[in-house]
C-alpha cells in the first residue's frame, strides 16, 4: 500500500540509473537499473498501491550481491504512465514484463509481491522462462477478507487529502501495526499534487473499479500453468501476521506444486519486504543464488 519503504535512493555510493521502457499499447515504464551490467538479472513487480521505491531496500541488496536489478513502476502506478483505455489486467501487465524481458539478454528472476506476484504467476503460465520465480505473500487462493481490505484501501479517499497529515492518518489507520511516522515527507513520492491544491495516491483509480475478482480467477488458472512448468523455481515468501496468505493457502499451493520452497517471516505483515526488509532479503538472495547464482555474494 501507500506506507512503502522510505529509503533513499543512494546506498553505498550506488545511484540507480533511470530507465523507460515503452510498451506495444503505448504507455511508459519508469524503472530503475542499478548493478553490474552484464550480471543475471532479477525484475521487481511491486504490489498494487505501491512504487518501485517499495523494492529500494532489496534493490540495493540484490545489486550488492551481483545481480543486475531492474526495478519499475508498474503501468498505472509511480512515475509510469496511466493506461488512457484503463488497459489494467493482468494479460496488460504481462505484456508490460515481456516487453522488460525481451531487452535482455541473460538468464533472468521474477521478485514479485502481491498483484506483482500474480503478474509473474500469469506470465510463466504463458510461457515466460525465468529461472526463478519469488512471490511475496501471495498465493492461489488467498484470504478474501485480505484481498477486500487492501481494495477497500485503494477505493477509499477518492476525493483525496488536504494535506499529507491526512494521508499519514489513513496509511496508519491502515497499517496498524506499523508506528505513524513523526514526519510524513516521504509520503510524497506517493502522492501527486493536482490542480485543485489536493493531494491524491500516485495510482489511477480505473486500477480498482471491478478486477479483484476477474485477478482472482486468472491467478487460479494460472496456478495450474505454473505447477506444469517444472523447470522453474519457485519460494514463497510469507509474513506471519500477513491477513492475505493463510496456513490453509500455503498448503493448497504446496499441493499444486510439491517442490515449493516457503520461508516465514516472523513479525512481517503482507508487505513483507517494507516490514521486515532485512529477513525479507537474506531468505531471497539466499534462494536466487541457488537457482541464479552470482560471481560473488556480500
Amino acid at each position: 500500500m501507500a506506507n512503502e519503504d522510505q529509503m533513499q535512493s543512494t546506498r553505498g555510493g550506488q545511484r540507480p540509473q533511470i530507465r523507460c521502457f515503452e510498451t506495444a499499447d503505448g504507455v511508459r515504464l519508469t524503472a530503475d537499473e542499478l548493478g553490474p551490467p552484464h550480471a543475471p538479472v532479477v525484475i521487481l513487480l511491486h504490489g498494487g498501491g505501491q512504487t518501485r521505491h517499495s523494492w529500494s531496500g532489496a534493490m540495493h541488496a540484490l545489486a550488492g550481491c551481483g545481480y543486475r536489478v531492474i526495478n519499475f513502476d508498474a503501468r498505472g502506478h509511480g512515475d509510469s504512465d496511466w493506461s488512457p483505455d484503463g488497459a489494467y489486467e493482468l494479460d496488460d501487465r504481462v505484456r508490460d514484463l515481456r516487453t522488460i524481458v525481451e531487452s535482455l539478454q541473460c538468464r533472468f528472476a521474477l521478485v514479485g509481491a502481491s498483484l506483482g506476484g500474480a503478474t509473474a504467476i500469469h506470465a510463466v503460465a504463458g510461457g515466460m522462462a525465468p529461472a526463478a520465480i519469488v512471490l511475496v505473500d501471495i498465493v492461489p487462493q488467498p484470504e478474501k477478507q485480505g484481498i477486500d481490505r487492501i481494495v477497500n484501501f485503494m477505493r477509499a479517499n477518492p476525493d483525496g487529502f488536504a494535506n499529507l497529515d491526512e494521508a499519514a492518518d489513513a496509511v496508519a489507520a491502515y497499517n496498524t501495526d506499523r508506528p505513524r511516522p513523526a514526519e510524513s515527507s516521504g509520503l510524497m513520492r506517493n502522492l501527486r499534487l493536482r490542480d485543485n491544491g489536493r493531494l491524491y495516491w500516485h495510482w489511477d483509480p480505473k486500477i480498482v473499479t471491478d478486477r479483484s475478482e476477474s485477478h482472482h480467477e486468472i491467478l487460479q488458472k494460472s496456478a495450474s500453468g505454473l505447477a506444469e512448468r517444472r523447470d522453474v523455481a519457485v519460494l514463497l515468501v510469507r509474513g506471519m501476521k500477513s491477513d492475505v496468505v493463510s496456513d490453509a493457502g500455503v498448503e493448497a499451493f504446496r499441493a499444486l506444486v510439491p517442490s515449493l520452497h516457503v520461508a516465514d517471516v516472523d513479525g512481517a505483515g503482507h508487505m513483507v519486504a517494507g516490514d521486515r526488509n532485512d529477513a525479507f532479503n537474506t531468505s531471497t538472495i539466499a534462494f536466487l543464488q541457488a537457482h541464479l547464482p552470482t560471481d560473488r555474494v556480500s
